[in-house]
């Protein structure tokens, strides 16, 4: 007799257990209709002189060149409140996330993954998380981040990059541009660029409180160590683009494409 009952006690706990987990999966799975709203996802028709301006308050960045004559653009939202309304111009995307949601309280963090045309200018600013662009080669890639991040630009080719945080590192994958102007900033990480051997550039660069700043290939005697170390000014070649890069407490590395 007590073997049986021990028996039905294992089973009633079994089922009790079961009845938990079904709750559990319920809760987190179960609405279809939460989903749905965490996400958002929309395509629009490209031309050649499309431009992307993204102004995000919180969360991760991605955009991707590709050969496709339209921008997807997908969002994934911490919370369901919070609102994404892209706005096109004069065939430039807006998507401010700060304006949409003034005034909401706590909005979360908003995830974008962005594919652009290959030949797509692209300028985006946040103010915590990282940020990626790659294989783009439009006129202009912009990329800020107010606060903490990483800012990562892979395979760019753009006559205009600008790359600037506040803690975080910095690496550039791309080539220089004739008349093109090349500038990167920040103020607490390692910023590492690296471009083809031949690039053609005046180069000013400065890490004043590190004096950190690895020429690596680029070493010549055209490039000048000043201000005790805190600085290299000059020139590779004929200098033809533009190059500034700044890192107040880190370092500045530059490496062989």
């Amino acid at each position: 007799m007590a073997r049986v009952l021990k028996n039905r006690f294992f089973i009633i706990l079994a089922g009790k257990t079961t009845i938990l987990l079904l709750l559990s999966v319920v809760f987190f799975f179960a609405p279809s209709d939460i989903s749905a709203q965490r996400r958002f996802s929309k395509t629009y028709p490209a031309t050649r002189s499309v431009r992307l301006k993204l102004s995000n308050r919180d969360g991760m960045v991605t955009v991707e060149g590709w050969n496709r004559p339209e921008v997807q653009i997908q969002a994934y939202l911490e919370t369901p409140a919070t609102s994404v309304n892209p706005r096109v111009v004069d065939g430039t995307i807006y998507i401010d996330m700060v304006k949409e949601n003034y005034g909401r309280g706590e909005v979360g963090g908003v995830n974008f993954t962005i594919r652009v045309p290959r030949d797509a200018s692209v300028d985006i600013e946040t103010k915590v998380g990282n940020l990626s662009v790659s294989n783009v080669n439009g006129g202009l890639v912009s990329a800020r981040i107010s606060t903490n991040g990483d800012i990562t630009l892979t395979n760019i080719s753009a006559k205009v990059v600008n790359a600037e945080n506040g803690i975080g590192n910095i690496f550039f994958d791309g080539d220089l541009q004739e008349s093109g102007s090349y500038r990167f900033r920040s103020m607490s990480g390692d910023i590492n660029l690296r471009i083809p051997f031949n690039s053609s550039f005046k180069l000013t660069a400065t890490a004043p409180s590190t004096r950190s700043i690895n020429l690596g290939y680029f070493s010549s005697e055209d490039l000048r160590f000043v201000s005790d170390g805190r600085r290299v000014t000059g020139q590779v070649r004929d200098g033809a683009s533009f190059l500034t890069v700044t890192n107040q407490r880190g370092s500045i590395t530059f490496l062989r494409r």
